[in-house]
């Protein structure tokens, strides 16, 4: 592996680490009951004081919600570029194996999702239409910051135009940063949450990215040698 691959896969590793390291943080350090009726939340002073900060604001809240089909849509999308490859080539094996990565890469993210549903570090500092939700790590964060990277990836391989990459690489950055701060401060989380969901999504992207980037690298070497 030349060293762009390598660095992926290793930005990948530590980045996991450090959710893990970060997650068993947030459960045995300052753990305290200030969370809604009584529950437990780790980085207790830290987090009450950057909710007190922050305060509630529902309307932004409201917001990011609903932008948080964007990266569905984006799913969808990319989804749909691998099923019509699937038709045309009469075979899945044949469909560009970044997509089929990005197929399983979008099942773990779920899987990753649904194991915090489960397993539930906190709840959210406010109750949502009257009840209890977990909140870490941040699924709307992590939904974004596991999407959207994928679809800049996708674009500059897909798009050889400059100036059209550099246009939606752009839309999808203040997007992304947008949802992030907003979820940030409108006070529907804790920060430890965010921080867990930016840990846990770059993470999984980089891994993602170099495994594919390890693939292209083989397929160059196998062409070369064939040349």
């Amino acid at each position: 592996m030349k060293n762009k691959e390598k660095r992926c896969l290793l930005l990948g590793g530590l980045l996991f680490t450090a959710f893990a390291i970060w997650t068993l943080a947030v459960v045995t350090i300052d753990v305290k009951p200030v969370g809604i009726k009584g529950t437990s939340v780790g980085f207790s002073s830290l987090n009450c004081l950057f909710h007190e900060l922050t305060g509630v604001n529902m309307t932004l809240y409201i917001i990011t919600d609903w932008l948080g089909l964007v990266p569905v849509a984006v799913c969808m999308l990319l989804g749909a570029v691998g099923l019509i490859q699937w038709m045309k080539r009469k075979s899945i094996i044949k469909v560009d194996y970044d997509i089929i990565l990005l197929g399983i890469y979008y099942i773990i993210v779920i899987l990753e999702y649904l194991l915090f549903e489960t397993i539930p570090i906190n709840y959210r500092p406010i109750l949502i239409n009257g009840f209890m939700e977990v909140s870490y790590p941040s699924s709307t964060t992590l939904l974004v910051l596991c999407v959207m990277p994928t679809f800049m990836f996708q674009i500059d391989r897909r798009i050889k135009k400059t100036s059209a990459k550099k246009v939606i690489n752009t839309l999808i950055v203040v997007f992304s940063a947008f949802m992030v701060i907003g979820r940030l401060i409108s006070g529907v989380h804790w920060l430890t949450d965010i921080v867990g969901a930016l840990l846990l999504s770059a993470g999984t992207f980089y891994i993602y990215k170099g495994v594919v980037l390890v693939i292209d690298q083989r397929n160059r070497r196998f062409r070369d040698g064939i040349s």
